[in-house]
């Protein structure tokens, strides 16, 4: 009974992770967890002219 509440939890977890990507990508966001997400040109490598 204990593994099938885990394995639900850990379920969970990952279903709202796979949402909230699919959700930002919508968005526009190229960059996911990129604070300029939906303004730097999706290299991601740092060194953005906007900080």
């Amino acid at each position: 009974m204990e593994n099938l509440i885990i394995m639900l939890i850990l379920l969970v977890i990952v279903t709202s992770i796979v949402c909230y990507l699919i959700k930002a990508k919508k968005r526009g966001e190229k960059c996911i967890g990129c604070p300029y997400g939906k303004q730097c040109s999706g290299k991601c490598s740092g060194n953005n002219s906007l900080k």
